[in-house]
């Protein structure tokens, strides 16, 4: 699982580049568009980076725990890490074109897959956490 967050970590920075590059050359200027616009290709730009981020920490950091309902935890997170770039970047590439009108599943979706896959890591860990410090 290590191994696929690091892939999708790597994979997604390339990717945020080339969305960077996207809004750098992007007709007409993202920094001439309306407020609107602009704020839904730079915060899908963000969220992008964020999913990214998350999933090379893990990538790099990951050690799955031995208790099997931590184990099946730690898994869910990783599907729900997993799927918050690729959703991510379909919002940015569907909704930020259409505005605040082209807000849809994508963009919340890839968001509310970012924190419940960090949440659900972060709770593989509370037994763990509580018998390290005892």
């Amino acid at each position: 699982m290590r191994r696929i967050h690091l892939i999708v970590g790597v994979l997604g920075v390339v990717i945020f580049v080339l969305t960077g590059q996207i809004m750098a050359r992007h007709t007409p200027p993202v920094r001439a568009m309306e407020p609107e616009l602009r704020l839904m290709y730079i915060s899908r730009h963000i969220y992008l980076l964020g999913a990214v981020l998350v999933n090379l920490a893990v990538g790099l950091y990951l050690q799955m725990t031995r208790g099997r309902w931590q184990r099946a935890v730690q898994f869910g997170g990783s599907v729900l890490l997993l799927l918050s770039p690729v959703l991510l970047t379909l919002a940015f590439l569907v909704e930020s074109p259409l505005g605040n009108a082209g807000r849809s599943w994508r963009g919340s979706g890839g968001i509310f897959a970012l924190f419940g896959g960090t949440l659900l890591h972060a709770l593989s860990q509370l037994k763990n956490g509580a018998s390290a410090a005892n």
